[in-house]
C-alpha cells in the first residue's frame, strides 16, 4: 500500500536531487569564470535521470525474480563518469572554457525547473495529506 503512495513522489524526489546536484556544478563553473585554465562542466541530465530511475538501456540493475525482491538503490546523484566538460564557444587567452552567458542562462533555468519540481512534489503532499485527513478542499 505505501509503494503506492510513494511511487509517485520518487521520480520527483529524484529530479530534485540531480537538479541540485547540477545547480552545484553550474554555480561551481560559474564561481570559477576567471580561473586560468578552469574547464566548465555539467551532466547531461536526462541520461542522468533515466540512470536514476532505471530505464536507462543497460541499466545496472539486477533483475529481479520475485515480486518480493528488494529493489538495489538507485546510483548516486551525478558520479564521476557521467559529468562532461563544456567545450569552449569561444577561446580565451587563460584556457578558461566558462561562458558567463552560457553559464547564467543554464542555472537560472535549472532554477525554474527545481522550483516547478519542488512545488509540484509540495502539491502532491499536501493533496496526500488532505486524503488522508478527509479534508474536502
Amino acid at each position: 500500500m505505501i509503494e503506492q503512495l510513494t511511487r509517485g513522489l520518487e521520480f520527483q524526489s529524484r529530479a530534485l536531487v540531480l537538479r541540485s546536484e547540477r545547480q552545484r556544478i553550474l554555480a561551481g563553473n560559474i564561481a570559477n569564470a576567471d580561473t586560468p585554465h578552469y574547464r566548465a562542466m555539467d551532466f547531461d541530465f536526462k541520461a542522468a535521470m533515466q540512470k536514476a530511475t532505471g530505464n536507462a538501456a543497460g541499466a545496472d540493475s539486477m533483475a529481479r525474480t520475485n515480486a518480493r525482491h528488494v529493489n538495489a538503490p538507485a546510483a548516486g546523484p551525478a558520479t564521476a563518469s557521467s559529468i562532461q566538460y563544456r567545450n569552449p564557444v569561444q577561446p580565451s587567452l587563460d584556457s578558461n572554457s566558462v561562458d558567463m552567458d552560457l553559464e547564467r542562462m543554464q542555472f537560472a533555468d535549472n532554477a525554474i525547473r527545481f522550483e516547478a519540481t519542488l512545488r509540484f512534489l509540495n502539491g502532491h503532499i499536501r493533496t496526500m495529506q488532505q486524503a488522508i485527513r478527509g479534508d474536502q478542499g
